[in-house]
Protein backbone atom coordinates (compact mmCIF):
# COMPACT_ATOMS: atom_id res chain seq x y z
CA UNK A 1 0.00 0.00 0.00
CA UNK A 2 1.46 3.34 -1.08
CA UNK A 3 1.99 5.82 1.73
CA UNK A 4 0.31 9.19 1.36
CA UNK A 5 2.76 12.05 1.88
CA UNK A 6 2.71 15.81 1.58
CA UNK A 7 5.39 16.50 -1.02
CA UNK A 8 6.04 20.09 0.00
CA UNK A 9 8.74 22.11 1.63
CA UNK A 10 7.65 25.28 3.44
CA UNK A 11 9.36 28.66 3.52
CA UNK A 12 8.47 31.77 5.50
CA UNK A 13 9.70 34.88 7.27
CA UNK A 14 7.23 35.38 10.18
CA UNK A 15 5.03 37.51 7.90
CA UNK A 16 3.89 34.86 5.43
CA UNK A 17 4.60 31.26 4.44
CA UNK A 18 4.51 29.30 1.20
CA UNK A 19 4.23 25.59 0.43
CA UNK A 20 6.54 24.62 -2.44
CA UNK A 21 5.74 21.31 -4.15
CA UNK A 22 8.66 19.18 -5.25
CA UNK A 23 7.72 20.00 -8.86
CA UNK A 24 8.42 23.73 -8.01
CA UNK A 25 4.73 24.77 -7.84
CA UNK A 26 3.74 27.18 -5.09
CA UNK A 27 0.78 25.12 -3.94
CA UNK A 28 -0.30 27.27 -0.97
CA UNK A 29 0.46 30.88 -0.12
CA UNK A 30 -1.80 33.36 1.67
CA UNK A 31 -1.32 37.12 1.40
CA UNK A 32 -1.14 39.48 3.16
CA UNK A 33 -1.51 37.30 6.31
CA UNK A 34 -1.59 33.68 7.35
CA UNK A 35 -5.39 33.81 7.59
CA UNK A 36 -6.00 35.73 4.34
CA UNK A 37 -7.28 34.21 1.12
CA UNK A 38 -4.69 32.22 -0.75
CA UNK A 39 -2.99 33.88 -3.66
CA UNK A 40 -1.89 30.40 -4.76
CA UNK A 41 -4.02 27.50 -3.56
CA UNK A 42 -3.76 24.55 -5.94
CA UNK A 43 -3.41 22.25 -2.91
CA UNK A 44 -7.18 22.75 -2.46
CA UNK A 45 -8.26 23.27 -6.07
CA UNK A 46 -6.16 22.81 -9.19
CA UNK A 47 -8.46 24.95 -11.34
CA UNK A 48 -9.32 27.85 -9.00
CA UNK A 49 -6.05 27.85 -7.06
CA UNK A 50 -3.89 29.72 -9.56
CA UNK A 51 -0.33 28.66 -10.36
CA UNK A 52 3.27 29.70 -9.87
CA UNK A 53 5.60 27.07 -11.31
CA UNK A 54 8.97 26.65 -13.00
CA UNK A 55 8.70 23.33 -14.81
CA UNK A 56 10.69 21.69 -17.62
CA UNK A 57 9.18 21.53 -21.09
CA UNK A 58 9.28 17.74 -20.96
CA UNK A 59 6.60 16.23 -18.76
CA UNK A 60 8.80 13.38 -17.51
CA UNK A 61 11.38 14.61 -15.00
CA UNK A 62 12.93 13.85 -11.64
CA UNK A 63 13.06 16.17 -8.67
CA UNK A 64 15.03 16.48 -5.47
CA UNK A 65 14.19 18.96 -2.73
CA UNK A 66 16.25 19.99 0.29
CA UNK A 67 16.62 22.83 2.74
CA UNK A 68 19.88 24.72 2.81
CA UNK A 69 21.32 23.45 6.06
CA UNK A 70 20.06 25.25 9.17
CA UNK A 71 17.82 27.64 7.22
CA UNK A 72 14.26 28.02 5.95
CA UNK A 73 15.61 28.40 2.41
CA UNK A 74 14.41 25.66 0.07
CA UNK A 75 16.10 24.27 -3.04
CA UNK A 76 14.34 22.14 -5.65
CA UNK A 77 16.46 20.44 -8.30
CA UNK A 78 14.73 19.36 -11.51
CA UNK A 79 16.38 16.89 -13.92
CA UNK A 80 15.03 16.17 -17.40
CA UNK A 81 16.69 14.66 -20.50
CA UNK A 82 17.60 18.18 -21.67
CA UNK A 83 19.38 19.22 -18.50
CA UNK A 84 19.20 20.00 -14.80
CA UNK A 85 18.36 23.22 -12.99
CA UNK A 86 17.85 24.38 -9.42
CA UNK A 87 15.15 26.65 -7.99
CA UNK A 88 15.99 28.38 -4.70
CA UNK A 89 12.93 29.71 -2.87
CA UNK A 90 12.96 31.96 0.17
CA UNK A 91 11.15 34.71 2.01
CA UNK A 92 13.66 37.44 2.95
CA UNK A 93 14.30 37.87 6.67
CA UNK A 94 17.20 39.63 8.31
CA UNK A 95 18.02 42.40 10.77
CA UNK A 96 18.18 45.86 9.26
CA UNK A 97 17.84 49.38 10.68
CA UNK A 98 17.16 48.11 14.23
CA UNK A 99 14.31 45.84 13.16
CA UNK A 100 13.59 42.66 11.24
CA UNK A 101 13.15 43.07 7.50
CA UNK A 102 10.38 40.61 6.58
CA UNK A 103 8.57 41.90 3.48
CA UNK A 104 5.68 40.26 1.66
CA UNK A 105 8.12 39.13 -0.97
CA UNK A 106 8.68 35.69 -2.49
CA UNK A 107 12.06 35.31 -4.19
CA UNK A 108 12.79 32.51 -6.66
CA UNK A 109 16.26 32.08 -8.13
CA UNK A 110 16.71 29.70 -11.10
CA UNK A 111 20.17 28.30 -11.89
CA UNK A 112 21.27 26.01 -14.69
CA UNK A 113 23.33 23.07 -13.45
CA UNK A 114 23.88 20.86 -16.53
CA UNK A 115 22.82 20.75 -20.16
CA UNK A 116 20.43 23.20 -21.79
CA UNK A 117 17.13 22.76 -19.97
CA UNK A 118 14.04 24.32 -21.51
CA UNK A 119 11.62 25.61 -18.89
CA UNK A 120 8.15 27.13 -18.71
CA UNK A 121 7.42 29.73 -16.04
CA UNK A 122 3.80 30.35 -15.11
CA UNK A 123 2.60 33.00 -12.64
CA UNK A 124 -1.17 33.23 -12.25
CA UNK A 125 -2.19 34.55 -8.82
CA UNK A 126 -5.82 34.66 -7.74
CA UNK A 127 -7.86 36.39 -5.06
CA UNK A 128 -10.86 35.72 -2.79
CA UNK A 129 -10.25 31.96 -2.69
CA UNK A 130 -10.13 31.69 -6.47
CA UNK A 131 -13.12 33.88 -7.27
CA UNK A 132 -10.98 36.79 -8.52
CA UNK A 133 -8.66 36.38 -11.50
CA UNK A 134 -6.65 39.60 -11.86
CA UNK A 135 -5.86 41.38 -15.11
CA UNK A 136 -2.24 41.73 -16.16
CA UNK A 137 -0.47 45.01 -16.84
CA UNK A 138 3.08 45.22 -18.21
CA UNK A 139 6.00 47.38 -17.19
CA UNK A 140 9.58 47.37 -18.49
CA UNK A 141 10.58 44.36 -16.39
CA UNK A 142 7.50 43.51 -14.38
CA UNK A 143 3.95 42.26 -14.60
CA UNK A 144 1.36 43.90 -12.36
CA UNK A 145 -1.73 41.93 -11.37
CA UNK A 146 -4.74 44.23 -11.10
CA UNK A 147 -7.89 43.54 -9.10
CA UNK A 148 -6.38 42.06 -5.96
CA UNK A 149 -6.43 43.71 -2.53
CA UNK A 150 -3.10 45.46 -3.10
CA UNK A 151 -0.45 45.94 -5.73
CA UNK A 152 0.83 42.45 -6.57
CA UNK A 153 3.81 42.59 -8.90
CA UNK A 154 6.16 40.07 -10.49
CA UNK A 155 9.59 41.55 -11.20
CA UNK A 156 11.94 39.41 -13.28
CA UNK A 157 14.81 39.30 -15.75
CA UNK A 158 12.91 36.70 -17.80
CA UNK A 159 11.13 37.81 -20.98
CA UNK A 160 7.66 38.89 -19.90
CA UNK A 161 6.20 37.49 -23.10
CA UNK A 162 7.53 34.03 -22.25
CA UNK A 163 5.70 34.14 -18.93
CA UNK A 164 2.42 35.57 -20.24
CA UNK A 165 2.31 33.16 -23.18
CA UNK A 166 3.42 30.09 -21.14
CA UNK A 167 6.26 29.79 -23.66
CA UNK A 168 9.28 27.57 -23.05
CA UNK A 169 12.77 29.07 -23.19
CA UNK A 170 16.32 27.81 -22.78
CA UNK A 171 17.82 28.47 -19.37
CA UNK A 172 21.33 29.69 -20.14
CA UNK A 173 21.88 32.15 -17.28
CA UNK A 174 20.62 32.75 -13.76
CA UNK A 175 17.05 34.00 -13.67
CA UNK A 176 15.14 35.66 -10.84
CA UNK A 177 11.46 35.99 -10.03
CA UNK A 178 10.35 38.34 -7.26
CA UNK A 179 6.67 38.46 -6.37
CA UNK A 180 5.70 41.35 -4.09
CA UNK A 181 2.57 42.53 -2.31
CA UNK A 182 2.46 46.30 -1.84
CA UNK A 183 5.86 47.97 -2.24
CA UNK A 184 7.72 46.57 -5.30
CA UNK A 185 11.32 45.42 -5.38
CA UNK A 186 13.81 48.26 -5.29
CA UNK A 187 17.27 48.14 -6.85
CA UNK A 188 18.86 45.89 -9.45
CA UNK A 189 17.10 42.52 -9.35
CA UNK A 190 20.19 40.28 -9.55
CA UNK A 191 22.29 42.15 -6.98
CA UNK A 192 19.35 42.74 -4.64
CA UNK A 193 18.13 39.13 -4.69
CA UNK A 194 21.60 37.70 -4.12
CA UNK A 195 22.17 40.10 -1.20
CA UNK A 196 18.77 39.16 0.26
CA UNK A 197 19.60 35.47 -0.14
CA UNK A 198 22.96 35.83 1.56
CA UNK A 199 21.59 37.88 4.45
CA UNK A 200 18.60 35.55 4.94
CA UNK A 201 20.95 32.56 5.04
CA UNK A 202 23.10 34.29 7.65
CA UNK A 203 20.03 35.21 9.73
CA UNK A 204 18.71 31.64 9.96
CA UNK A 205 22.11 30.12 10.67
CA UNK A 206 22.78 32.67 13.40
CA UNK A 207 19.35 31.92 14.87
CA UNK A 208 20.22 28.23 15.01
CA UNK A 209 23.63 28.96 16.53
CA UNK A 210 21.97 30.82 19.40
CA UNK A 211 19.59 27.90 20.04
CA UNK A 212 20.37 25.44 22.81
CA UNK A 213 19.31 22.39 20.81
CA UNK A 214 20.20 19.06 22.43
CA UNK A 215 22.40 16.65 20.51
CA UNK A 216 19.86 13.79 20.54
CA UNK A 217 18.67 13.69 16.90
CA UNK A 218 19.84 17.25 16.67
CA UNK A 219 19.26 17.68 12.94
CA UNK A 220 15.58 16.74 13.30
CA UNK A 221 15.23 18.99 16.35
CA UNK A 222 16.76 21.93 14.47
CA UNK A 223 14.35 21.46 11.56
CA UNK A 224 11.43 21.42 14.01
CA UNK A 225 12.69 24.59 15.69
CA UNK A 226 13.08 26.35 12.34
CA UNK A 227 9.59 25.44 11.16
CA UNK A 228 8.07 26.43 14.50
CA UNK A 229 9.72 29.84 14.25
CA UNK A 230 7.82 30.70 11.07
CA UNK A 231 4.51 29.72 12.70
CA UNK A 232 4.69 33.01 14.60
CA UNK A 233 3.05 36.04 13.01
CA UNK A 234 5.61 38.49 14.27
CA UNK A 235 3.59 41.65 13.70
CA UNK A 236 1.28 40.76 16.63
CA UNK A 237 3.13 37.88 18.30
CA UNK A 238 0.38 35.32 17.59
CA UNK A 239 1.43 31.74 16.89
CA UNK A 240 -0.76 29.70 14.55
CA UNK A 241 -1.56 26.00 14.96
CA UNK A 242 -0.84 25.34 11.28
CA UNK A 243 -0.50 27.27 8.05
CA UNK A 244 -3.24 25.47 6.14
CA UNK A 245 -6.95 24.81 6.16
CA UNK A 246 -9.06 21.77 5.33
CA UNK A 247 -6.39 19.13 4.84
CA UNK A 248 -8.40 16.13 6.11
CA UNK A 249 -7.50 14.13 9.22
CA UNK A 250 -8.37 11.08 7.14
CA UNK A 251 -9.88 10.70 3.63
CA UNK A 252 -13.63 11.20 3.56
CA UNK A 253 -13.81 11.98 7.28
CA UNK A 254 -15.02 15.60 6.79
CA UNK A 255 -12.65 16.43 9.68
CA UNK A 256 -11.30 19.31 7.62
CA UNK A 257 -10.49 22.30 9.80
CA UNK A 258 -8.99 25.76 9.42
CA UNK A 259 -5.96 25.95 11.73
CA UNK A 260 -4.62 29.37 10.73
CA UNK A 261 -5.44 30.90 14.11
CA UNK A 262 -3.87 31.21 17.52
CA UNK A 263 -4.97 28.59 20.05
CA UNK A 264 -3.98 29.44 23.63
CA UNK A 265 -3.35 25.75 24.26
CA UNK A 266 -1.12 25.10 21.25
CA UNK A 267 0.83 28.26 21.99
CA UNK A 268 1.66 27.09 25.51
CA UNK A 269 3.33 23.99 24.10
CA UNK A 270 5.12 25.97 21.39
CA UNK A 271 6.48 28.51 23.88
CA UNK A 272 7.63 25.65 26.08
CA UNK A 273 9.60 24.30 23.13
CA UNK A 274 11.17 27.72 22.47
CA UNK A 275 12.05 28.01 26.15
CA UNK A 276 13.72 24.59 26.00
CA UNK A 277 16.05 25.85 23.26
CA UNK A 278 16.76 29.16 24.99
CA UNK A 279 14.69 31.52 22.82
CA UNK A 280 12.59 34.12 24.63
CA UNK A 281 11.90 36.66 21.89
CA UNK A 282 8.87 34.61 20.82
CA UNK A 283 7.53 34.56 24.38
CA UNK A 284 7.87 38.30 24.80
CA UNK A 285 6.10 38.97 21.51
CA UNK A 286 3.35 36.52 22.43
CA UNK A 287 2.88 38.25 25.78
CA UNK A 288 2.05 41.49 23.97
CA UNK A 289 -0.45 39.56 21.85
CA UNK A 290 -2.13 37.87 24.80
CA UNK A 291 -2.32 41.12 26.76
CA UNK A 292 -3.90 42.99 23.87
CA UNK A 293 -6.26 40.13 23.07
CA UNK A 294 -7.54 39.55 26.60
CA UNK A 295 -7.45 43.08 28.04
CA UNK A 296 -11.19 43.59 27.53
CA UNK A 297 -12.25 40.03 28.34
CA UNK A 298 -14.01 40.03 31.69
CA UNK A 299 -15.95 36.75 31.87
CA UNK A 300 -13.89 34.19 29.94
CA UNK A 301 -11.20 33.69 27.32
CA UNK A 302 -11.87 32.06 23.98
CA UNK A 303 -9.86 28.93 23.14
CA UNK A 304 -8.55 30.69 20.03
CA UNK A 305 -8.38 34.11 18.47
CA UNK A 306 -7.43 35.51 15.11
CA UNK A 307 -3.79 36.45 14.60
CA UNK A 308 -4.66 40.12 15.09
CA UNK A 309 -6.81 39.31 18.13
CA UNK A 310 -10.09 39.05 16.22
CA UNK A 311 -12.73 37.25 18.27
CA UNK A 312 -15.37 36.19 15.74
CA UNK A 313 -13.91 33.47 13.51
CA UNK A 314 -17.15 32.49 11.81
CA UNK A 315 -16.83 29.12 10.13
CA UNK A 316 -18.05 28.94 6.53
CA UNK A 317 -17.72 26.41 3.74
CA UNK A 318 -16.36 27.66 0.43
CA UNK A 319 -16.91 26.11 -3.02
CA UNK A 320 -13.55 24.51 -3.73
CA UNK A 321 -12.85 20.92 -4.75
CA UNK A 322 -10.78 20.26 -1.66
CA UNK A 323 -7.55 18.35 -1.12
CA UNK A 324 -7.79 15.19 -3.28
CA UNK A 325 -11.51 15.89 -3.51
CA UNK A 326 -12.03 16.01 0.27
CA UNK A 327 -14.79 18.41 1.18
CA UNK A 328 -15.89 20.60 2.81
CA UNK A 329 -13.29 23.33 2.56
CA UNK A 330 -13.70 25.50 5.64
CA UNK A 331 -12.60 29.03 6.45
CA UNK A 332 -12.95 30.13 10.06
CA UNK A 333 -13.34 27.84 13.04
CA UNK A 334 -16.44 27.34 15.14
CA UNK A 335 -14.31 26.32 18.12
CA UNK A 336 -13.97 30.01 19.00
CA UNK A 337 -17.47 29.71 20.51
CA UNK A 338 -16.58 26.66 22.62
CA UNK A 339 -16.14 26.52 26.35
CA UNK A 340 -12.63 25.11 26.85
CA UNK A 341 -11.57 25.97 30.36
CA UNK A 342 -8.05 24.55 30.23
CA UNK A 343 -7.15 27.78 28.45
CA UNK A 344 -6.79 29.72 31.73
CA UNK A 345 -4.09 27.48 33.10
CA UNK A 346 -2.22 27.63 29.82
CA UNK A 347 -2.19 31.42 29.84
CA UNK A 348 -0.72 31.37 33.36
CA UNK A 349 1.95 28.79 32.54
CA UNK A 350 2.91 30.74 29.42
CA UNK A 351 3.66 33.77 31.61
CA UNK A 352 5.77 31.89 34.16
CA UNK A 353 9.17 32.15 32.39
CA UNK A 354 8.88 35.95 32.50
CA UNK A 355 9.06 35.69 36.28
CA UNK A 356 11.01 32.49 36.94
CA UNK A 357 13.73 32.27 34.32
CA UNK A 358 16.83 34.06 35.55
CA UNK A 359 17.98 34.69 31.99
CA UNK A 360 15.28 37.37 31.75
CA UNK A 361 16.25 40.49 33.72
CA UNK A 362 13.55 41.37 36.24
CA UNK A 363 13.40 45.04 35.25
CA UNK A 364 12.73 43.98 31.64
CA UNK A 365 9.72 41.88 32.59
CA UNK A 366 6.21 42.98 31.96
CA UNK A 367 3.89 43.77 34.84
CA UNK A 368 1.15 41.21 34.28
CA UNK A 369 -0.15 40.96 37.83
CA UNK A 370 -3.56 42.20 36.71
CA UNK A 371 -3.73 39.56 33.99
CA UNK A 372 -2.67 36.83 36.43
CA UNK A 373 -5.35 37.75 38.98
CA UNK A 374 -8.04 38.05 36.33
CA UNK A 375 -7.15 34.64 34.94
CA UNK A 376 -7.16 32.99 38.37
CA UNK A 377 -10.61 34.43 39.04
CA UNK A 378 -11.81 32.99 35.71
CA UNK A 379 -10.66 29.55 36.87
CA UNK A 380 -12.58 30.07 40.09
CA UNK A 381 -15.70 31.27 38.31
CA UNK A 382 -15.82 28.40 35.79
CA UNK A 383 -14.56 25.66 38.09
CA UNK A 384 -17.79 23.64 38.20
CA UNK A 385 -18.51 24.11 34.51
CA UNK A 386 -18.41 21.25 32.01
CA UNK A 387 -16.47 22.03 28.86
CA UNK A 388 -15.69 20.76 25.35
CA UNK A 389 -12.15 19.68 26.26
CA UNK A 390 -8.95 20.08 24.32
CA UNK A 391 -10.20 17.91 21.44
CA UNK A 392 -13.03 20.40 20.96
CA UNK A 393 -15.96 18.01 21.05
CA UNK A 394 -18.88 19.79 19.41
CA UNK A 395 -21.66 17.83 21.12
CA UNK A 396 -20.08 16.49 24.30
CA UNK A 397 -19.47 18.44 27.49
CA UNK A 398 -17.74 16.86 30.48
CA UNK A 399 -15.62 17.61 33.53
CA UNK A 400 -12.37 16.84 31.68
CA UNK A 401 -9.35 15.60 33.61
CA UNK A 402 -7.11 17.62 31.30
CA UNK A 403 -8.97 20.83 32.17
CA UNK A 404 -8.52 20.26 35.90
CA UNK A 405 -4.87 19.38 35.34
CA UNK A 406 -4.33 22.80 33.80
CA UNK A 407 -6.28 24.47 36.58
CA UNK A 408 -3.76 22.74 38.85
CA UNK A 409 -0.71 23.63 36.73
CA UNK A 410 -1.84 27.21 36.21
CA UNK A 411 -2.37 27.58 39.96
CA UNK A 412 1.12 26.20 40.61
CA UNK A 413 2.53 28.78 38.19
CA UNK A 414 0.55 31.56 39.88
CA UNK A 415 1.89 30.52 43.29
CA UNK A 416 5.44 30.97 42.00
CA UNK A 417 4.63 34.31 40.37
CA UNK A 418 2.89 35.56 43.51
CA UNK A 419 6.13 35.07 45.43
CA UNK A 420 8.10 37.12 42.92
CA UNK A 421 5.42 39.82 42.96
CA UNK A 422 5.01 39.56 46.76
CA UNK A 423 1.26 39.42 46.18
CA UNK A 424 -0.36 37.59 49.10
CA UNK A 425 -3.90 37.73 47.69
CA UNK A 426 -2.74 36.08 44.48
CA UNK A 427 -0.89 33.34 46.35
CA UNK A 428 -3.83 32.57 48.63
CA UNK A 429 -6.26 32.21 45.71
CA UNK A 430 -3.82 30.10 43.72
CA UNK A 431 -3.24 27.70 46.64
CA UNK A 432 -6.99 27.29 47.10
CA UNK A 433 -7.54 26.52 43.40
CA UNK A 434 -4.62 24.10 43.34
CA UNK A 435 -6.17 22.04 46.17
CA UNK A 436 -9.62 22.08 44.54
CA UNK A 437 -8.11 20.91 41.26
CA UNK A 438 -6.39 17.96 42.93
CA UNK A 439 -9.71 16.81 44.37
CA UNK A 440 -11.37 16.88 40.94
CA UNK A 441 -8.51 15.10 39.20
CA UNK A 442 -8.69 12.27 41.71
CA UNK A 443 -12.39 11.86 40.99
CA UNK A 444 -11.38 10.74 37.48
CA UNK A 445 -9.29 7.86 38.80
CA UNK A 446 -10.67 4.43 37.79
CA UNK A 447 -9.45 1.81 40.31
CA UNK A 448 -10.24 -1.17 38.07
CA UNK A 449 -7.92 0.24 35.38
CA UNK A 450 -5.38 1.81 37.74
CA UNK A 451 -5.54 4.90 35.59
CA UNK A 452 -7.19 8.28 35.13
CA UNK A 453 -10.08 8.52 32.69
CA UNK A 454 -10.88 11.21 30.14
CA UNK A 455 -13.33 12.89 32.48
CA UNK A 456 -15.03 12.54 35.83
CA UNK A 457 -17.74 9.87 35.72
CA UNK A 458 -16.52 7.91 32.67
CA UNK A 459 -13.99 5.08 32.33
CA UNK A 460 -12.68 5.68 28.79
CA UNK A 461 -9.04 6.69 28.36
CA UNK A 462 -7.73 9.82 26.67
CA UNK A 463 -4.17 10.57 25.54
CA UNK A 464 -4.35 14.04 27.06
CA UNK A 465 -4.00 12.48 30.52
CA UNK A 466 -0.42 11.52 29.64
CA UNK A 467 0.18 15.10 30.71
CA UNK A 468 -0.44 14.00 34.31
CA UNK A 469 2.94 12.29 34.09
CA UNK A 470 4.72 14.86 31.94
CA UNK A 471 3.71 17.76 34.18
CA UNK A 472 4.74 15.86 37.30
CA UNK A 473 1.28 15.67 38.84
CA UNK A 474 2.13 11.99 38.91
CA UNK A 475 5.89 11.86 39.60
CA UNK A 476 7.63 9.57 37.12
CA UNK A 477 9.10 7.36 39.83
CA UNK A 478 5.69 6.71 41.42
CA UNK A 479 3.82 3.45 40.95
CA UNK A 480 0.67 5.36 40.08
CA UNK A 481 2.40 7.03 37.13
CA UNK A 482 3.67 3.67 35.88
CA UNK A 483 0.24 2.06 36.28
CA UNK A 484 -1.51 4.95 34.56
CA UNK A 485 0.81 4.68 31.58
CA UNK A 486 0.12 0.96 31.29
CA UNK A 487 -3.63 1.63 31.39
CA UNK A 488 -3.23 4.16 28.59
CA UNK A 489 -1.19 1.77 26.47
CA UNK A 490 -3.81 -0.97 26.74
CA UNK A 491 -6.50 1.22 25.18
CA UNK A 492 -4.81 3.80 22.97
CA UNK A 493 -1.34 2.62 21.90
CA UNK A 494 -0.86 1.71 18.23
CA UNK A 495 2.05 0.08 16.44
CA UNK A 496 5.49 1.65 16.54
CA UNK A 497 4.72 4.17 19.24
CA UNK A 498 1.79 5.79 17.46
CA UNK A 499 -1.05 6.82 19.74
CA UNK A 500 -4.75 7.58 19.37
CA UNK A 501 -6.28 10.61 21.06
CA UNK A 502 -9.24 8.48 22.11
CA UNK A 503 -11.17 5.58 20.64
CA UNK A 504 -14.79 6.47 21.41
CA UNK A 505 -17.29 7.85 18.90
CA UNK A 506 -17.44 11.62 18.64
CA UNK A 507 -19.47 14.00 16.47
CA UNK A 508 -17.90 12.55 13.31
CA UNK A 509 -17.60 8.88 14.27
CA UNK A 510 -14.57 7.06 15.67
CA UNK A 511 -11.13 8.55 14.87
CA UNK A 512 -9.41 6.72 12.02
CA UNK A 513 -5.90 8.12 12.37
CA UNK A 514 -3.41 8.50 15.20
CA UNK A 515 -2.37 11.93 16.44
CA UNK A 516 1.36 12.65 16.30
CA UNK A 517 1.53 14.98 19.29
CA UNK A 518 0.02 12.19 21.42
CA UNK A 519 2.72 9.80 20.21
CA UNK A 520 5.41 12.24 21.29
CA UNK A 521 3.63 12.69 24.64
CA UNK A 522 3.78 8.91 24.97
CA UNK A 523 7.53 9.00 24.30
CA UNK A 524 7.98 11.69 26.94
CA UNK A 525 5.91 9.71 29.44
CA UNK A 526 8.01 6.59 28.82
CA UNK A 527 11.12 8.62 29.53
CA UNK A 528 9.55 10.05 32.69
CA UNK A 529 8.80 6.62 34.19
CA UNK A 530 12.25 5.27 33.35
CA UNK A 531 11.41 3.21 30.26
CA UNK A 532 14.08 5.04 28.31
CA UNK A 533 14.98 2.31 25.80
CA UNK A 534 11.37 2.18 24.64
CA UNK A 535 11.19 5.97 24.49
CA UNK A 536 14.23 6.09 22.21
CA UNK A 537 12.98 3.23 20.01
CA UNK A 538 9.58 4.84 19.47
CA UNK A 539 11.05 8.32 18.97
CA UNK A 540 13.25 6.94 16.20
CA UNK A 541 10.21 5.38 14.56
CA UNK A 542 8.07 8.50 14.84
CA UNK A 543 10.54 10.73 13.02
CA UNK A 544 10.28 8.32 10.06
CA UNK A 545 6.74 9.65 9.50
CA UNK A 546 8.12 13.01 8.33
CA UNK A 547 8.21 13.89 4.65
CA UNK A 548 11.26 14.22 2.40
CA UNK A 549 12.42 17.47 4.02
CA UNK A 550 11.70 16.50 7.63
CA UNK A 551 8.26 18.11 8.08
CA UNK A 552 5.45 16.48 10.05
CA UNK A 553 1.69 16.42 9.57
CA UNK A 554 -0.97 16.36 12.26
CA UNK A 555 -2.12 12.75 11.86
CA UNK A 556 -0.66 9.40 10.80
CA UNK A 557 -2.56 6.41 9.48
CA UNK A 558 -1.51 3.42 11.57
CA UNK A 559 -1.96 0.94 8.69
CA UNK A 560 0.31 2.53 6.10
CA UNK A 561 2.03 5.45 7.83
CA UNK A 562 0.26 7.98 5.61
CA UNK A 563 0.42 11.68 6.49
CA UNK A 564 -2.91 13.43 7.05
CA UNK A 565 -4.29 16.57 8.65
CA UNK A 566 -3.06 20.11 8.34
CA UNK A 567 0.58 20.47 7.38
CA UNK A 568 3.04 21.24 8.74
CA UNK A 569 1.51 20.99 12.20
CA UNK A 570 3.07 23.07 14.98
CA UNK A 571 1.84 20.57 17.59
CA UNK A 572 3.78 17.72 15.96
CA UNK A 573 7.04 19.64 15.72
CA UNK A 574 6.63 20.84 19.29
CA UNK A 575 6.19 17.18 20.26
CA UNK A 576 9.39 16.17 18.48
CA UNK A 577 11.42 19.01 19.96
CA UNK A 578 10.17 18.51 23.52
CA UNK A 579 10.52 14.73 23.36
CA UNK A 580 14.11 15.04 22.09
CA UNK A 581 14.86 17.43 24.95
CA UNK A 582 13.27 15.12 27.52
CA UNK A 583 15.23 12.08 26.32
CA UNK A 584 18.49 14.01 26.11
CA UNK A 585 18.03 15.22 29.67
CA UNK A 586 17.41 11.67 30.84
CA UNK A 587 20.54 10.58 29.00
CA UNK A 588 22.34 13.53 30.63
CA UNK A 589 23.45 14.81 27.26
CA UNK A 590 24.48 18.47 27.05
CA UNK A 591 22.94 21.23 24.95
CA UNK A 592 25.08 22.95 22.38
CA UNK A 593 24.95 26.72 22.76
Amino acid sequence: MERHTYDYGVIGNCAFTAHVHNDTSIAWMCWPRFDSSFIFGSILDQEKGGEFSIKPLQEVFESKQIYLENTNILQTEISSPEGTYRVTDFAPRFYQSDRYFKPLMLVRKIERITGNPKIIVKCKPVGEYGNVVPKQSFGSNHIQFLGLEANVRLTTNISLNYIVDDQAFVLNEDKYLVLTYGPPLEGTIIETCDVFLSRTKIYWRDWVKTSSVVDFYQREAIRSALILKIHQYEDTGAIVAAMTTSLPESPGSTRNWDYRYCWMRDTFYTLNAFSNIGHFEELEKYFHYILNTTIDEESRYQPLYGISGKKALTEVEIPLKGYLGNQPVRVGNQAYTHIQNDVYGQVLISLLPLYEDKRIIFTERFDSSGLIMKTLKMIEKTFEEKDAGLWEFRNLKQHHTYTYLFHWAGSCAAIKMSKVLKNEEMGTLAIKLKKRSEIEIEKAYVPSKKGYAQAVGVDRMDASTLQLIMMNYLPGDSQRAKDHLIAMEKELAASGGLFYRYKHQDDFGAPETTFLICAFWYVESLACVGRLDEAIKYFENLISFSNHVGLLSEDVNEKDGGMWGNFPQAYSHVGLLNAATRIANKLDRPSFL
